[in-house]
């Protein structure tokens, strides 16, 4: 057994080299050392709801799989109402104790957003996972004509929490990031991605960047209520997002990624374990993150604040 420091020092050192520690190696070192928070207690979400944007692949079936194991009820929120109910009979069948319902729901149109929010029959939501994403070809617009990631990742997230707020007192919010976001700096100058060439991964992690730095702000406005938020990245998974908007990096790591199993672990994990960990953080194997990794990325007040005000200006929210 290492001693807790070392142990400390070489998780960190995982962490800062990012490769070592976002492969599925990472995560199988991690388990092993001491300070490893433990697995939330069986049964630990029985009698609560949990619902999962993006629930019919990758991390989002993983979350969903996993939140059911520990008996809470699911609410699968997503686009393909086809493809779930398909899923749902599946789940059912291998968790026949916990509820599994389906809504249809696409993040990235805020209208839908408001229309699911009207019509969720749940009387509560304990859990809200923001896992639904997308990386576009091209420069693609929402419905309301915002660039498709900032709706899908950002605006549709804070819009639906805000309009779920009655369900979630005392609950819990995972904004489901991407270690991608350590390459960008926050463009509050060129939040609709308006300048320059369009490319996919940076208005990706441009848009997951925006998640991460509004976690304070978003801690703040919804905490008073006793709803806690935390952004968590699975580090670098294998799942079809993967294989289709990132081909060759898929060639090249693929036997070295993650499963979505273990990109989800953490989310899970902070959706269940008790006492409730700090929010307003960015977390990654069960353990808070640094926000930045570059000088050149870190984010000012000014600069928040000025991204707030633009979210809270397309939702029609009080920005206090």
């Amino acid at each position: 057994m290492l001693p807790l420091p070392v142990a400390r020092a070489l998780d960190t050192t995982l962490d800062r080299l990012v490769a070592p520690g976002y492969l599925r190696t990472g995560l199988a070192v991690r388990r092993h050392l001491p300070g490893w928070p433990a697995d939330p207690a069986p049964g630990s979400l029985q009698g609560k709801v949990v619902a999962v944007t993006g629930a019919t692949s990758g991390l989002g079936l993983a979350t969903a799989e996993g939140v059911l194991a520990l008996g809470a009820g699911l609410r699968m929120v997503v686009r393909d109402v086809d493809k779930a109910e398909g899923l749902a009979r599946d789940l059912r069948t291998r968790f026949p104790n916990a509820p599994v319902d389906i809504d249809r729901c696409d993040v990235g149109d805020l209208d839908d957003v408001r229309r699911f929010a009207r019509e969720l029959e749940a009387e509560r939501v304990d859990v809200l996972v923001h896992n639904a994403g997308a990386m576009p070809p091209r420069r693609t617009e929402s419905p309301q004509g915002h660039e498709l990631t900032m709706a899908l990742h950002v605006l549709g997230p804070v819009l639906m929490t805000e309009l779920l707020r009655p369900r979630l007192l005392g609950g819990r919010v995972l904004m489901v990031t991407s270690g991608g976001m350590y390459g960008q700096k926050l463009r509050d100058d060129d939040l609709e991605y308006l300048k320059g060439d369009y490319k996919p991964a940076t208005a990706y992690a441009r848009s997951k960047r925006a998640q991460v730095e509004l976690l304070p702000v978003l801690e703040q406005r919804w905490s008073p209520e006793g709803t806690t938020v935390h952004a968590t990245h699975p580090g670098w998974a294998d799942t079809p997002g993967v294989v289709d908007s990132l081909p060759t990096f898929h060639k090249v790591t693929g036997p070295l990624l993650r499963d979505a199993v273990g990109g989800a672990d953490t989310t899970v994990w902070l959706a269940a374990t008790e006492p409730v960990p700090p929010g307003g953080r960015l977390w990654h194997d069960r353990r808070d993150r640094p926000t930045h990794l570059l000088p050149s990325t870190r984010t000012g007040s000014a600069e928040r604040a000025r991204t707030w005000a633009w979210v809270a200006d397309q939702l029609d929210l009080d920005d206090a």
